[in-house]
């Protein structure tokens, strides 16, 4: 009997002290899905918009529901951290590569591939602090940028909107 029940107590023990894992580590395994980061990103951004509508909505009424408010906001932060987190653990880590300056026109593209997404993570930031819509659309601008950019204007995402 001790001989089952040790391993389900220390894997239970670890489980619920494990550390929050990423969407994709840090080791050169070659697995990537662009496409599929891109895509989660648009949904983060619907996500944070649609948080941001219901804070507006509910802090309007006159019994504002203080409850649901910290929800949508902490809904809303969550979004954004994880926009900030696929920015800098997948595309900035791991997908745009430094290149040498003295070609000029590879150069010019990294930096403009840098700017956008160091435009995505001061929007997200921007995102967590406010409710205004126009961070969002800065979001949506800055990653089409970088999308066509980084895919070389051979992919560009569909946009959809859905109601959650």
């Amino acid at each position: 009997m001790k001989h089952f029940l040790l391993p389900i107590i220390v894997l239970s023990i670890v489980g619920f002290t494990a550390i929050k894992t990423f969407a994709h580590c840090e080791i050169p395994c070659g697995i990537y899905n662009d496409e599929l980061r891109i895509a989660l990103l648009y949904e983060h951004f619907t996500t944070i918009e649609k948080a941001m509508t219901k804070i507006i909505e509910l802090s309007e009424g006159s019994g504002a529901d203080y409850m649901m408010i910290a929800r949508w906001t902490m809904a809303k932060e969550e979004h954004a951290k994880k926009v900030q987190d696929i920015v800098d653990q997948y595309f900035l880590t791991q997908r745009v590569k430094p290149v040498d300056e003295s070609d000029a026109t590879k150069f010019a593209k990294y930096q403009k591939m840098l700017t956008a997404l160091h435009h995505i993570t001061v929007y997200a930031m921007k995102a967590k602090q406010t409710t205004d819509k126009n961070n969002v659309e800065q979001l949506r601008t800055s990653l089409a940028q970088f999308e066509d950019l980084y895919f070389e204007g051979k992919h560009r995402h569909k946009i959809e909107q859905t109601d959650h």
